[in-house]
């Protein structure tokens, strides 16, 4: 057990792609952690398929480096604004953080939302300007920049009084002055053993410790990770478990371990400031308190930020459901959405009147869509709708989430980008010229008008356009239509196989979303029409054989490419009247009425109620013919 005077516990919090991970990696090589001979992945913290797949961090995970005599608690956390809730909750394990900021970007939305998490939990800061060696880094700016952040933030006189490493993770070098740069980390080792504080708490006082993060171990069964309060813990000792709500019972802690570099060390006892995984707690949840059986006392709830956005998840019931998935039914379906609520605090999940319905919220459209791209990689089977915001009532007044959006763009397409991002509300705040041909534009928006955004955006500046966004406050609802697609699609008729011939028959009508040799069903979106109404086609038809000889038999055929969506691509491209199908092999988008005559029937009734509403409100009294 360490001396709490040697405990360094950080966070490591920036925004996406600043270099959090890769530093980690840089800190863990440099501080002895592997052998000489070790063979070590890239990225070692982002142990999930889908983190290395996207090149993302989703979830918060700890490691533990020695440096000297001193035992420093490292935790990366995702640098996503959808995941922000793995940030938030962080905050608690630890006593200080390091602000890593790329030396050319600059603050960014997420850089303002996590360095506001850090400075209200009162925590000490080091800011590491990360990516140094770029040709075109401006280190001077950039401090600037993160004092004037900070100062925004209302940080104290402590607080502002931060010291800077200037550094490169990729390349393994830092220092305290960019023109005078060491071929190590050891400058960054000693900011924080010096910088950084002891973590608090005294190990004669009874135990408490928070679980703020779980694992699953096939032979240990649910494993909670927490920072040790106060008190000594000790494997094989009785302890109490205290729940959100209130509730105590009692438990047994059968395994202990403690953590060096990506490995767990089985320890028979550990004391206050330690982070550690205990195994052995059943029905263990997060936010939970583990305390001594004769004082039991809760530690503070944690305090999540609530969703902005949600969902329908609903049962698959296509034409073609069950055919490709191995959990189909609502039971299946509740059970893990419910199960998810149990790692993931920043989820709410709402039964509906509908059985085989379930209202999803969270952060953002990327955090629902690793949740649903989680769920098909399970074999789970199901159809979501088009994401909407959550809309509040605050003092009697409609209020709607408003996001912080900065756009880096060649200088070029300023114009469009403006004209677009006017239609959909945004109220442009800042905006620079770097320069070189690039421009940083600063908007605020509301959170629904950038649902479907960046495909659109990416067409504007022909994929040389960077944007970035972050939840920024709740404000009036501004009302009317923002956003949204302006394409109609086109329907299929008949369910079949779709045919070449079937195709090049209705391909000058739009873009094609499936090949020849696709299975459609009748009701399932193939293509966007080139206009602004929906269009039902026929790609299933064959040419009729006949024992003539065709004119035009030799010339050569030429189809267009089909255009294929990713999860999130599909998810923003839906209308209100449109469900995304979801299996483990396939993405179908699809109209909620499959059938043409009910849906032409649903939309006519649509229309009369919503003219029947339109003359109520006027005072007036439609005119019986």
């Amino acid at each position: 057990m360490h001396p709490r005077e040697r405990i360094r516990n950080i966070a490591i919090i920036a925004h996406v792609d600043h270099g959090k991970t890769t530093l980690v990696d840089r800190l863990l090589q440099q501080s002895g952690t592997f052998r000489d001979n070790e063979t070590v992945r890239e990225r070692a913290m982002d142990s999930n398929d889908l983190e290395r797949e996207r090149g993302i961090t989703i979830l918060a995970k700890n490691t533990a480096v020695q440096f000297q005599d001193y035992l420093i608690n490292i935790v990366d956390t995702p640098g996503h604004a959808d995941f922000g809730g793995e940030v938030e909750r962080i905050m608690k394990m630890v006593d200080g953080v390091l602000l890593v900021v790329d030396a050319f970007e600059g603050c960014m939305p997420q850089t303002k939302f996590v360095l506001r998490k850090a400075l209200e939990q009162n925590l000490t800061p080091v800011v590491v300007l990360n990516k140094i060696d770029r040709p075109n880094a401006r280190p001077a700016e950039v401090v600037d920049e993160v004092l004037e952040l900070f100062i925004d933030l209302g940080a104290n006189d402590r607080q502002l009084d931060f010291p800077v490493i200037y550094a490169s993770a990729l390349q393994g070098f830092s220092g305290a002055d960019p023109d005078k740069l060491e071929n190590s980390m050891r400058p960054l080792f000693e900011t924080i053993t010096r910088h950084i504080p002891a973590p608090r708490g005294a190990a004669d006082e009874p135990l408490q410790l928070q679980v703020t993060l779980l694992d699953y171990n096939e032979y240990l069964g649910r494993i909670a990770i927490g920072r040790v309060n106060r008190g000594i813990i000790r494997q094989g000792r009785p302890v109490a478990v205290i729940g959100r709500d209130g509730a105590v019972r009692s438990a047994r802690i059968e395994k202990l371990f403690g953590f060096r570099g990506l490995k767990r060390m089985e320890i028979s006892e550990a004391g206050a400031g330690d982070i550690v995984a205990i195994a052995g707690l059943k029905e263990l949840k997060i936010g939970e308190t583990v305390a001594d059986p004769a004082c039991p006392e809760a530690l503070p709830p944690l305090t999540i930020d609530e969703p902005t956005l949600k969902m329908t998840f609903l049962v698959n019931n296509s034409p073609f459901a069950g055919k490709e998935g191995k959990w189909v039914t609502s039971r299946k379906l509740r059970e893990r959405l419910y199960r998810e609520l149990e790692t993931d605090v920043s989820l709410r999940v709402e039964d509906t009147d509908n059985p085989d319905a379930f209202v999803v919220s969270g952060r953002g459209e990327l955090h629902l869509g690793i949740l649903i791209e989680n769920m098909r990689r399970e074999g789970y089977e199901l159809q979501v709708s088009k994401p909407e915001v959550i809309v509040k009532e605050i003092d009697g007044q409609k209020m709607e989430p408003f996001e912080r959006l900065i756009v880096d763009i060649p200088e070029d397409c300023t114009g469009p980008v403006m004209e677009s991002l006017g239609t959909r509300r945004a109220e442009m705040v800042n905006m620079a010229n770097a320069g070189d041909g690039q421009v940083r534009m600063e908007f605020l928006i509301p959170a629904r008008g950038l649902i479907g955004y960046r495909s659109l955006f990416l067409t504007l500046t022909r994929g040389y356009g960077v944007m970035n966004h972050a939840f920024d406050h709740y404000g009036p609802y501004a009302g009317g239509q923002v956003g949204g697609r302006h394409q109609g699609v086109l329907i299929s008729t008949e369910t079949g196989v779709a045919t070449l011939y079937g195709i090049l028959s209705v391909e000058d009508r739009g873009t094609l979303f499936v090949q020849p040799g696709t299975e459609v069903y009748e009701g399932m979106i193939v293509g966007e029409h080139s206009r602004e109404n929906d269009l039902v086609v026929n790609i299933c038809k064959e040419k009729q054989l006949t024992n003539i000889r065709s004119a035009t038999k030799e010339e050569t055929v030429k189809m267009k490419a089909a255009r294929t969506f990713s999860l999130e691509q599909a998810l923003e491209y839906l209308n209100d009247d449109e469900y995304c199908e979801v299996t483990p092999s396939s993405i179908r988008l699809r109209k909620k009425i499959l059938n043409k005559g009910e849906r032409e029937r649903a939309e006519k009734q649509r229309k009369m109620a919503e003219a029947g509403a339109g003359v109520g409100a006027a005072g007036g009294r439609p005119e019986v013919g």
